[in-house]
């Protein structure tokens, strides 16, 4: 797979659309994303924080998509875990995640978020079914 076929497999998705994800670069064990901020992911109109939510989503995303030069496709979160660092305030995202163990049936990734100074916000790490999709049922003629 390609950037620009990420890119389209990412478009079509309407939560990821909704997130405005572009991605940056993508390496064979590798992705690295911007998110375009929302006033919509803010949890905590006083303080302008992004809902930890957010966060979460782009941790498994980045870490899930790490795998999809390799399988070419998204695959299933079996578990997640993630680590708040600091208050993301109002502004774009980069997102980097990153093959730790590739797997004939599950692997493992993880993934950093940065603020636009470059600063860390959120890390997390997860478990992925990589086994070999079923094949589609055949209907009966």
């Amino acid at each position: 797979m390609t950037l620009d076929d990420v890119q389209e497999l990412i478009n079509r998705g309407p939560y990821l659309s909704w997130l405005g994800l572009k991605v940056l670069d993508l390496g064979d064990d590798s992705i690295e994303v911007k998110a375009t901020w929302r006033p919509e992911w803010v949890a905590n109109p006083k303080l302008m924080q992004t809902h930890g939510g957010i966060l979460a989503a782009l941790i498994d995303f980045a870490a899930d998509f790490a795998l999809v030069k390799n399988i070419g496709r998204p695959v299933p979160t079996i578990d997640m875990r993630v680590d708040y660092h600091r208050l993301a305030k109002p502004g774009d995202l980069i997102v980097k995640g990153k093959v730790i163990k590739f797997g004939k049936q599950f692997s493992v990734c993880e993934a950093q978020i940065y603020d636009e100074a470059g600063a860390l916000i959120a890390s997390g790490r997860g478990s992925y079914i990589t086994a070999p999709a079923p094949e589609a049922q055949k209907k009966p003629e």
